[in-house]
Order: C-alpha cells, then sequence, then structure tokens
C-alpha cells in the first residue's frame, strides 16, 4: 500500500514502511470482516409479503392524447379523464382513459405530457387508470448526464471513480439496506453496515487505494460511531416516536415490523456519511500537503497547522448541514409562524424536532471527525516525510554511501 497515490496522482512521500502497512492492515482486518459478517446476517432473504392500502395498485406510464370529459354516470364537477398511450406498466403498449385530478391545486395535465399511472383491477371499466403523477424520468436522466459530464470534466480519472462509488452506494441501499429494513432487521445494525461498506468501496476508489483513503476512513468510522451514540441517546431521552409524517404512518401501517424510531437513526447515519467522507478527506489531504512541503515538521506541528483549516472546515460544513436540515423542515416551520406558535413550541414538535436533532448529531460527528482524523494523519505522514528527508539526506551524501558499503562485509562477517 503506497503512501498517497490514486487515479493518476502520487504523493511525494513516498512508500509506507513495512511496519506501517502491516499495522494499518490489522486496523481494517476488523473491519472488514465484521462488514461482511454484516453484510451476511442481516442480508434480506426476499420472503417478506406486504398486504395494506395502495400495495396491490400497479404503476405505468403514459403519454396524454387528448383530455375529455368524464362519462355521464360519473357526476362529479370538474372530472375530467385523459386519453392515454401506455408506455409501460400494466396493459402497455396499448391507449386507454385515465382519470385526472380536479379541484383549484390539481395539477394542470395537456396534451403531450409524460405522466404516471395508476392501474386498480378491482375498479368500474373505464376507470381502472388515474392520474398518480408526472413522469420526470427524462428531464431527471437529461440532469443526470449533465452531472456526470460536469464530474468527468472537472476530475477526470477521478471523476470515473466518483460516478462508480456514487452508483455503488445507491445500487447498495436499494439492494441491501430498504430490503433488510423492510424485513424487521435492526436499522441501525443495517445503517452502521451500510456504511462501512460504502466506506471500505467508495473512498479507496474515489481517491485511490493508499493510506490517504485509509486515514480518511478511520477518521469517519469514528465519527459513525459518535454520530450513532449520541443520537441513539437523544431519540430516547426525546421520546421520538417516527411517526411523523405520512411516509412513516404508511409504512406502519403495512409492515408493523420496522422500527421506525431505528429509522431515523438510521437516516441519521447514512446522511452524516457524505458529509463525513468530504471533510475527513480534505484534512487528510491538507496535512499530507504539509508534510510534503515541511518534511521537517513534526507530527504535533503539522496537527496545529491542520486544525487551523480543520476550525474553518467545521463552521462552514456545519453551517451547511443545520440549514440543509432546516431547509427541509420550511414548510412546516411557515405553518406554525401562520398558527403563531411560540418558538419553542414549535421546535418541540416531533417533525422539526428530529431535524433538529440530525443537524445537530451530524454537526457532533464532525467536530469529532475533525481532530481525529488530523491526529491519525499527521502521525503517518509525519513518520513518512522523515522517511523520506532520510533517503534523500543518504542519497545526497556520498561518504555516508561508501562509510555503509565499508561497513557492509564487516557487519555480515
Amino acid at each position: 500500500m503506497g503512501a498517497g497515490h490514486g487515479h493518476g496522482e502520487r504523493s511525494s512521500l513516498g512508500p509506507a514502511p513495512r511496519r506501517l502497512r502491516v499495522l494499518v492492515g490489522l486496523l481494517l482486518a476488523p473491519l472488514v470482516l465484521a462488514t461482511l459478517v454484516g453484510l451476511l446476517a442481516l442480508w434480506p432473504d426476499g420472503d417478506l409479503e406486504i398486504s395494506g392500502p395502495g400495495v396491490d395498485v400497479e404503476r405505468g406510464t403514459a403519454r396524454v392524447q387528448e383530455i375529455v370529459g368524464c362519462p355521464q354516470d360519473v357526476d362529479v364537477d370538474g372530472c375530467e379523464l385523459a386519453r392515454v398511450e401506455l408506455l409501460s406498466g400494466p396493459g402497455a403498449p396499448a391507449e386507454a382513459e385515465a382519470l385526472l385530478p380536479y379541484g383549484d391545486t390539481a395539477p394542470e395535465v395537456v396534451p403531450g405530457d409524460r405522466i404516471i399511472v395508476s392501474f386498480t383491477e378491482q375498479a368500474p371499466e373505464g376507470q381502472q387508470y388515474a392520474f398518480q403523477d408526472f413522469d420526470r424520468g427524462p428531464p431527471l436522466l437529461t440532469l443526470t448526464i449533465l452531472f456526470a459530464v460536469g464530474v468527468l470534466a472537472l476530475s477526470r480519472w477521478r471523476g470515473i471513480g466518483a460516478l462508480a462509488s456514487l452508483a455503488y452506494s445507491l445500487v447498495l441501499i436499494a439492494v441491501f439496506t430498504l430490503p433488510a429494513i423492510m424485513e424487521g432487521s435492526p436499522p441501525l445494525a443495517v445503517a452502521v453496515t451500510t456504511a462501512a461498506a460504502i466506506m471500505l468501496v467508495t473512498l479507496y476508489l474515489s481517491h485511490g487505494f493508499d493510506l490517504r483513503s485509509t486515514v480518511a476512513m478511520l477518521g469517519t468510522l469514528v465519527a459513525l460511531v459518535v454520530i450513532g451514540g449520541i443520537g441513539w441517546v437523544f431519540t430516547r431521552v426525546g421520546h421520538f416516536t417516527g411517526l411523523v409524517d405520512e411516509g412513516s404512518q404508511y409504512i406502519s401501517g403495512i409492515a408493523a415490523q420496522v422500527d421506525l424510531r431505528g429509522l431515523l437513526l438510521a437516516g441519521l447515519v447514512i446522511g452524516a456519511l457524505g458529509v463525513l467522507d468530504d471533510v475527513t478527506v480534505t484534512q487528510t489531504w491538507a496535512v499530507w500537503e504539509l508534510a510534503d512541503v515541511d518534511p521537517d515538521a513534526s507530527a504535533r506541528s503539522l496537527f496545529v497547522r491542520a486544525m487551523r483549516i480543520g476550525r474553518s472546515h467545521v463552521a462552514s460544513t456545519v453551517n451547511t448541514l443545520v440549514l440543509a436540515y432546516v431547509g427541509a423542515t420550511l414548510p412546516l416551520m411557515l405553518v406554525f409562524s401562520a398558527l403563531s406558535l411560540p418558538f419553542g413550541i414549535a421546535v418541540s414538535q416531533e417533525v422539526v424536532a428530529q431535524e433538529v436533532v440530525r443537524g445537530l448529531v451530524g454537526g457532533l460527528g464532525i467536530i469529532a471527525a475533525v481532530p481525529v482524523t488530523t491526529g491519525i494523519a499527521a502521525l503517518v505522514a509525519g513518520r513518512l516525510a522523515r522517511d523520506r528527508s532520510a533517503r534523500d539526506g543518504s542519497a545526497r551524501d556520498p561518504s555516508a554511501q561508501d562509510r555503509s558499503a565499508r561497513s557492509g562485509p564487516s557487519h555480515r562477517a
């Protein structure tokens, strides 16, 4: 394991000593083993059967051809139908009629729109299809392509690793995390296993298989432990139930085995992982650059200088994290404002309080990640810089090489 190379960028600190590589291997081996055990133990078996309202409804995509009035036997003011071309889902390819939403706040549907339709086999003939939502697949695909092109244009080879890491993370969540939680596995255990599996692959894939990535991963792991522990305490002290939105209430109705309080913790851990990745990688790379510029600096000096960067990074990142969670509850906060609720009571409402907990606990994880990551990086990078300085000094001193050569035979003798 080299000391700082990945996707075409190589650190000048040189290769890691064998003793350091062995130490890193001993640290990584238990984490890799625990992650594999967690994946095997918690992997969903796929036998879960869910029943409840809306579960049997099938969905597909369609293109609107024409808007017409409802049949005479449907006596509802403002009722409209859309003649649609079914593109996917039940009955496709074919033409059908789909009920459209009505009312002052109903979305406007016009010919040419791509929509998602629901199909209820038990409904009366002619009313089996209904408008569910707009099909946003094409614009989302275009935006995804623009995002990928932007990442590749800026990051080049590293961008390929970053996009592959993103795809891996999404696939892992889709095939492992969500089904495992739905089958009743402890959400916190599933989230921690997911986070470890993501870290072990994405950090190395995005930033290179080297000591810097390993140091960043160790710092991220410590922060995730802090987040999980503090989050577990405060979700219980705060009497959180997890039943705060329509999605959670719906899940409780069709899958009673899901631990909603644990689901809150799982979201907290996975949501903080991306921010922690940014913080720990930045701190590690900063320490490496400082050691590269000043190879004679001590580990303490590297730590002190890198922490100046870390403090600024924490200030901006924590602010970003908290504002992101505040933004998620902004519509609800407007409702509380319209009701003239005192700020303390509004914040104490569970739907707002859980976002406050997420932001503050995530911030504490970042605060823990910076000094831990910086300390580990300073120790490792300082050792590598001293080794490089010693090698360079020996190479520049021919007399030292001659003395070494003369002392060789006598040492062997």
